[in-house]
């Protein structure tokens, strides 16, 4: 974690990019279902945390997000548990519990929890140390402050586009006028109207 805030503090201040936007602790505590306090001492790289079990973790982040999913569509807890006791094959009650953070969930159905918030990382999601966590969200960051340093172009679209990786060697299956016609369109997508037309 101290590593990736390091790299982050050099590659920000050698850009010269807007620090408090790209680590803005209630974005990354809503990415990582972190307390927005745990999250702001840690980018301060102050204090330890206090201690929490495994448990005290799985339990508050599907609370968290429980809640954040709540607050983002507007419904209500039952509309919430009715879903999660249909995907999951459990009942509402027991949906509930896990949701208010009062009943810890099995991996099984933790596994299935992963799936219905769509949440990367998968079970270390719920159940990594905040500062793993936090770690975890920091590093494309890092990953995207570092192709735009590059100097490479196409790092540089592929980290603007949010695109970790591809496989190019498909293109050579192209005919050349498939290829301009590819090229063209990305040309088209990327160059605001106007400009780049004589190039």
């Amino acid at each position: 974690m101290s590593q990736t805030l390091q790299r982050l503090h050099r590659l920000i201040q050698e850009q010269g990019l807007d620090h408090s936007a790209l680590l803005d602790p209630e974005k990354l505590a809503e990415q990582t279902a972190l307390p927005e306090a745990s999250v702001r001492a840690l980018l301060h790289g102050g204090g330890t945390l206090p201690a929490d079990s495994v448990n005290d973790r799985v339990r508050s982040r599907i609370r968290t997000l429980a809640y954040a999913h709540l607050g983002r569509t507007g419904s209500r807890m039952s509309d919430l548990a009715s879903r999660i006791s249909e995907r999951l094959g459990v009942s509402e009650v027991w949906a509930r519990l896990v949701c208010d953070g009062k009943k810890m969930p099995s991996v099984e159905l933790l596994h299935g929890l992963v799936r219905f918030f769509n949440v990367e990382g998968g079970e270390a999601f719920f159940t990594a140390p905040a500062d793993e966590a936090l770690n975890r969200a920091l590093l494309p960051i890092v990953d995207k402050l570092q192709s735009r340093e590059s100097g490479d172009p196409v790092l540089a679209l592929m980290g603007r586009y949010g695109v970790r990786a591809t496989d190019l060697r498909m293109h050579g299956s192209l005919t050349r006028d498939q290829l301009e016609r590819l090229l063209e369109g990305v040309l088209r997508s990327v160059v605001p109207p106007g400009e780049g037309r004589d190039q």
